[in-house]
């Protein structure tokens, strides 16, 4: 479903993306990104995001609540590579995972919508040498991943792995 897929953000996208990373910035994204990102993808019917305009790849990730059991939609940076996709629990620096981190820990089968396409995924936590190949592959879509590990120290940004359900 997805390919191999390498970003390199041109000269505007870096310069947006250093603005990106700044604190301020990066906290208010932190609150309403998501929303925006939302409300982007109903009014153009799926096919682009806010976040899709700094030359980010944008998956619609669905998740089964840990919780509540509830379906939940969220858009996110896919860091695609062959079949597999792979997501960064930044949480924009901040000290806690992200909510959909914990939905897949618990219910580790999800779908993703990406390019027109959807599938049905395996989720795990990836560790070592894996963990820091996709960690790489991510920097070089988004430079703002290693300021926003610096801030949500002592914590480790999770990075998952979702390959095709078989």
């Amino acid at each position: 479903m997805v390919g191999e897929i390498r970003i390199k953000p041109n000269a505007i996208q870096k310069f947006i993306h250093r603005f990106l990373m700044l604190r301020p910035v990066s906290a208010f994204l932190a609150k309403v990104l998501h929303h925006a990102d939302a409300f982007m993808l109903r009014l153009t019917r799926d096919r682009h995001s806010v976040a899709e305009l700094v030359g980010l790849p944008i998956v619609q990730l669905t998740t089964v609540g840990a919780k509540t059991g509830i379906r939940r939609v969220v858009p996110l940076v896919g860091v695609l590579d062959r079949e597999t996709i792979a997501l960064i629990a930044s949480s924009f620096g901040r000290k806690h995972n992200p909510g959909w981190y914990y939905n897949l820990k618990a219910h580790p089968e999800c779908s993703v919508y990406f390019n027109g396409r959807s599938g049905t995924y395996i989720a795990r936590e990836t560790e070592g040498d894996e963990r820091d190949h996709y960690w790489q592959i991510a920097l070089s879509y988004y430079a703002g991943y290693e300021k926003y590990e610096t801030r949500a120290a002592p914590r480790r940004i999770p990075v998952i792995v979702l390959e095709p359900k078989k």
